[in-house]
């Protein structure tokens, strides 16, 4: 903008120039004569190569190494849960076919990244893991497995960085695939989400739970149109995000629904509760006039019979607005979400300069649902394998956990060597280098400095600042009698250790840590 209005004057100069004498200091010319040059200048002269800023593309971003210590803790507290629930690992490609991912997002499907055609395949970078996850299924014709699959995804959406949305993220999903007795899978996936976000500690949360079937026989006995289902299902999707009255205004003005049913439909969605609400909703008189609503309402009384036997009703409300957008869905949906009381305990601790709602604002942070017609999709004779699964949110969940640790005082080790070889006078680099050896080799995991005479006092002061625990000192007497001077870095205490116990006596001092 700044060189266009340059230009602009130098291009009005040039068609009515001013007089300017020969004394005279400031002469208009001359003045935007310099402004262009200066321009010129900052966009890097003639030689032809364009300057650019530095930066990650839109929604994405790096991590650093304290952020990538709190992603490996949070990746192993889940995949040590999936582990416990009995399930197996898969990987499928970053890319598919594109149209394996066509017709199974619903409005969602917008936000499917397409490749540039290079001449034989259309192509999509996965938007999920569930729909890859089902074409390998139908493709390998497997009819039952528990995996989970933990990958990156990509979504061309308007990212919030600040609320943990992104354009590139991971996700990391538990299935169950195959034919077994109702709502057993399902509770099971609710188990799962309840430790995983329990053991987190990432405050307060409530899992909601519905049915598809139980939306449809709504949408049904409300007077919606069969070929409305979906869209106004994406609508009722909008619920968490914005008021009802601005979700009615678009079933009614965008979506074509008549008032009358937009306002039965409010009547519903208002509706929590647990199995007494399901109990309640049989004897509705318009719900029990469907037999689809009715079937998701048994199954909701069964599922929250076994979730009682897993102890996890306390943190389970049955949400008759939860509706999740994705059309490949026909059973029952769940969601997990910070409840404001949980919001506010991380908001609390991050005082950090971010304001309030960019330090809590991370929607759900878990959701899935029961998905049997998806792999029939994929197979040619239309076999059909029954699936539930669970999505944990874990870009939002690392957002909450970067704030609790930018919030508290403990230090996030970025490794995690046990111990330090150092030398406490020079010309002991072979030795050092000898003793580094041997601890590789007992499987310690040890550390030296590239310093041939490297000062005591900094190799002291990287492991305090680098966080490791032990510092292993070799000295002119140490050598002569086979003993190794061991050092706790954070009570200074120092003793001497034979070289032949000093792999044992490094593993039982931090393992007690």
């Amino acid at each position: 903008c700044v060189g266009l209005a340059a230009l602009i004057d130098l291009v009005h100069l040039m068609f009515y120039p001013p007089r300017c004498d020969d004394d005279d200091a400031s002469c208009p010319i001359d003045e935007e004569v310099a402004k262009l040059l200066e321009l010129k200048a900052r966009l890097g002269g003639d030689d032809g190569k364009h300057q650019f800023v530095l930066k990650t593309a839109k929604g994405t971003r790096d991590y650093n190494p304290k952020q990538m210590a709190i992603r490996e803790k949070v990746f192993n507290t889940i995949i040590s849960c999936f582990k416990r629930h009995g399930a197996e690992t898969i990987d499928t490609p970053v890319f598919e076919l594109k149209e394996t991912l066509t017709g199974k997002y619903g409005e969602d499907s917008k936000l499917i990244y397409d490749l540039k055609d290079q001449g034989g395949e259309l192509l999509s970078l996965r938007y999920d893991l569930t729909v890859p996850f089902a074409r390998y299924l139908a493709m390998n014709k497997i009819t039952n497995i528990k995996r989970y699959h933990i990958a990156k995804v990509y979504r061309r959406d308007n990212p919030a960085m600040t609320r943990g949305r992104y354009r590139e993220f991971y996700q990391c999903d538990f299935d169950i695939a195959g034919q077994y007795d109702a709502m057993i899978p399902d509770a099971e996936c609710l188990k799962i989400v309840h430790e995983i976000l329990s053991e987190l500690d990432l405050g307060d949360f409530r899992i909601k739970v519905n049915d598809r079937r139980i939306l449809d026989g709504m949408f049904a006995v409300c007077g919606v149109p069969d070929d409305k289902f979906r869209t106004i299902c994406s609508t009722v999707d909008k619920l968490d995000k914005m008021p009802w009255e601005d979700v009615k205004k678009e079933m009614v003005n965008e979506k074509g629904l008549s008032e009358e049913a937009a306002d039965q439909i409010g009547e519903y969605v208002s509706m929590q509760g647990g199995m007494d609400l399901a109990e309640r909703l049989l004897q509705d008189h318009k719900m029990s006039q469907s037999k689809q609503a009715c079937a998701g309402l048994s199954d909701i009384k069964l599922l929250f019979s076994f979730l009682q036997l897993f102890q996890v009703t306390d943190k389970v409300v049955f949400d008759l607005s939860l509706a999740r957008g994705l059309d490949y869905y026909t059973g029952i949906i769940y969601e997990a979400v910070l409840t404001q009381a949980g919001v506010a305990a991380v908001s609390n601790e991050a005082q950090n300069g971010a304001n309030a709602e960019e330090s809590v604002s991370v929607g759900s942070v878990a959701g899935g649902g029961r998905y049997d017609g998806l792999v029939g999709m994929f197979d040619p004779k239309g076999r059909k394998v029954p699936c539930v699964g669970v999505s944990i949110g874990i870009e939002r969940i690392f957002s909450i956990m970067e704030q609790k640790a930018e919030a508290s005082a403990e230090k996030v080790r970025t490794t995690e060597v046990q111990v330090m070889v150092a030398s406490a006078q020079k010309n002991l680099l072979e030795e050092r280098l000898r003793l580094v050896t041997e601890l590789w080799n007992a499987g310690i995991k040890a550390e030296v400095m590239y310093k041939k005479n490297p000062k005591l006092l900094s190799q002291l002061q990287h492991c305090e600042e680098s966080g490791i625990p032990l510092v292993a000192i070799l000295g002119e007497q140490e050598l002569k009698d086979g003993v190794v001077k061991l050092r706790v870095v954070a009570t200074r205490e120092e003793i001497d250790i034979a070289r032949t116990d000093l792999t044992s006596e490094i593993r039982r001092r931090t393992s007690e840590a």
